[in-house]
């Protein structure tokens, strides 16, 4: 069992701030998060268990405005939940069984890709408004969550971008109507992986329900800062977290 420290929460709780904010801006925090955890010296799987629980807070409350604005098609959504929970599962239960050496060495090639599409922001297809409810979307929806849900119980980040480009470009949902139903998606994935998670010991619940605080307050900064130039700075906060953690890694 990792042993919390003062030191632990400073390091976190700040970085996990810069995540919500740089979220909020212009997406892409959960490169920030999970890296935040690293730096503060928890071993891999108790890094992406306990940025579970961080995670699922924040996408509790972006859900909820979704569906409060009538934004979630609930007969797609249904069979999607179902897929991604079966994936997710299978992703943390895949996660739990590998070493923390195997762990760190995909680390390298993972995260530098999920920056990769979080980044370029053309991989966006908007083509407007509501997702046919034909075979076609119903199947590509529900494969893209079970594939995405996998990748989301085995490390997380970049998961809601993911699902967005697969519902855009394979689904032909709106850019609108994509983010809605990622987003329940996403909190379907979060709750089956952090469930797992904690049956087995691996979430750190005072620092997770720390970082989920400082991480909502962030969110809740960047939301209502009127910056129009504001998501130029996401690109270079990220690059520079994610070097930083590089440098750690290879260090270590």
């Amino acid at each position: 069992m990792f042993e919390l420290s003062p030191r632990t929460f400073l390091i976190v709780c700040p970085l996990l701030f810069v995540a919500g904010l740089v979220d909020a801006i212009g997406g892409g925090g959960g490169l920030i998060s999970l890296p935040a955890y690293l730096f503060a010296g928890l071993p891999i799987h108790y890094s992406i268990a306990t940025n579970k629980l961080s995670s699922a807070c924040g996408t509790t409350l972006a859900t909820s405005r979704f569906i409060r604005h009538g934004l979630v098609n609930y007969r797609l959504a249904l069979p999607s939940v179902a897929c991604a929970m079966a994936g997710s599962s299978l992703g943390a239960q895949l996660s739990l069984r590998m070493s923390d050496q195997v762990m760190r060495n995909v680390l390298f090639i993972i995260l530098p890709l999920a920056a990769f599409f979080v980044l370029n922001k053309n991989m966006f297809q908007d083509r407007g408004g509501q997702a046919k409810e034909d075979r076609r979307t119903y199947l590509v929806a529900a494969l893209a969550s079970f594939v995405i849900g996998a990748y989301d119980g085995f490390y997380g980040p970049g998961t809601g971008t993911f699902l967005i480009i697969a519902f855009t470009v394979f689904a032909r949902m709106g850019v609108k109507a994509a983010n809605a139903q990622s987003k329940v998606i996403n909190l379907t994935t979060n709750i089956t992986s952090l469930t797992i998670f904690l049956l087995h010991g691996q979430v750190l619940i005072p620092l997770g329900l720390a970082g989920a605080f400082f991480n909502m307050a962030g969110n809740y900064i960047g939301a209502g800062l009127a910056m129009n130039k504001g998501a130029r700075v996401v690109r270079p906060v990220i690059l520079f977290v994610l070097g930083l953690l590089l440098i750690k890694v290879v260090s270590a």
